[in-house]
């Protein structure tokens, strides 16, 4: 009989820092920034690969509720500090017109083995994610499950999608940011292993002929964590709603327990070839909601709306079990008003319509976002 696992759940945002006045990235924040936000932080926030990101990582929740107060709380703070500083915090997967040219890495020893490996396609790393972490204990089953849930990543990837616009255009995609990613080495859908065994025999290889130092090398859209006995879900945008980022959270978790009581009951949700889950990563990466998506069972597209029913009614119960049934239905609520890329290239279309240059519709587009960050918290934030 297998162990149940406890779904702990956790969360890592990145933001980037926002000049106030200009809109523009703040390409070297003033150290005092990280220094009080590590300080007030106590562990859960930090830097990130560029200067112009931080990083938030909530503590072990049980909950979608406690993940909530989490992000409340870690996005207050840093919204907090910044202020101090003359920023402002902005939760998106790309900033809509800063240039990657005029970016600097954080002056750390694992930023600067970064940046000579990986070169240009370390310099264009101007982009930001959410990683969900759902604690899955024994090893073999977080293969298991890692397995099975590679299915519904574009449907992750699709309702949480922030980064339409890069250096200034409007890319076409609802999520560039993943392409960004797809130029790393070891990126993309996971391998699929038959077992715990067979993961770390093709992991150590790598790692005993010096080809990464460890398995944080390794940017799959989902991994075991190299730190904790979970499965990292590191396929979405970062959500600019803090309830979206909260409906992802509970999204996750709650799939997770799907497989697993599928797996429990000796069932298994069906595999598919990678050729496939494939074609829909990239349609949630152009198109994220608005174009719909392979359904692999019925061999034919479908729209979102009923892919997302679809997915709330087989995480119901488990949902239920969670207690996060509102928040998984909030989805829908994604669904109905768009996703964060969506509501920036509305907000642009209707500045242009009120005869802003390009320039400055992207201003408003920046100041949308910032605003959206912090609409959640409390007024003394």
């Amino acid at each position: 009989m297998m162990d149940f696992p406890n779904f702990t759940i956790g969360v890592e945002e990145e933001y980037l820092l926002i000049n106030r006045d200009t809109r523009s990235l703040r390409e070297d924040p003033d150290p005092r920034f990280f220094a009080d936000c590590e300080t007030l932080g106590e562990g859960c926030v930090g830097h990130e690969f560029l200067r112009s990101q931080v990083e938030v990582g909530t503590r072990v929740c049980q909950s979608a509720a406690e993940v909530r107060t989490e992000l409340v709380r870690l996005r207050g703070l840093v919204h907090g500090v910044a202020q101090k500083y003359g920023l402002a915090i902005m939760a998106a997967s790309t900033h809509p017109f800063a240039r990657v040219i005029d970016q600097k890495h954080t002056a750390k020893a694992r930023y600067f083995a970064l940046a000579e490996e990986m070169q240009a396609a370390a310099r264009r790393m101007l982009i930001c994610g959410m990683h969900v972490h759902v604690g899955v204990g024994d090893d073999d089953t977080r293969i298991d499950l890692m397995n099975q849930v590679a299915y519904f990543l574009p449907h992750l990837l699709a309702l949480s999608a922030s980064s339409p616009y890069w250096e200034g255009e409007d890319t076409g995609f609802r999520s560039f940011r993943t392409s960004v990613v797809s130029g790393l080495p070891r990126s993309g859908l996971p391998a699929r292993f038959a077992s715990w065994g067979e993961y770390r025999r093709h992991v150590d290889m790598l790692i005993r002929n010096g080809l990464i130092e460890d398995t944080s090398k390794i940017w799959w859209d989902i991994r075991p964590s190299w730190r904790y006995p979970t499965l990292e879900v590191r396929v979405m945008d970062c959500c600019t709603s803090l309830d979206d980022a909260v409906c992802i959270a509970a999204l996750v978790q709650s799939l997770l327990r799907a497989l697993w009581r599928l797996r429990a009951g000796n069932r298994q949700w069906r595999t598919h070839a990678d050729l496939l889950i494939q074609e829909n990563r990239w349609r949630a990466m152009r198109y994220g909601l608005e174009a719909g998506l392979l359904d692999l069972a019925r061999g034919e597209i479908v729209s979102c709306q009923q892919l997302v029913d679809e997915l709330i009614d087989f995480v119901r119960e488990d949902a239920l079990e969670l207690n996060c049934l509102a928040e998984v239905s909030h989805a829908r609520t994604i669904l109905g008003r768009g996703t964060s890329a969506m509501r920036q290239r509305a907000v642009y279309a209707a500045a242009r319509s009120e005869h802003a240059d390009h320039e400055n519709a992207l201003a408003h587009v920046v100041d949308w976002l910032v605003a959206e960050t912090i609409a959640a918290l409390p007024e003394r934030a």
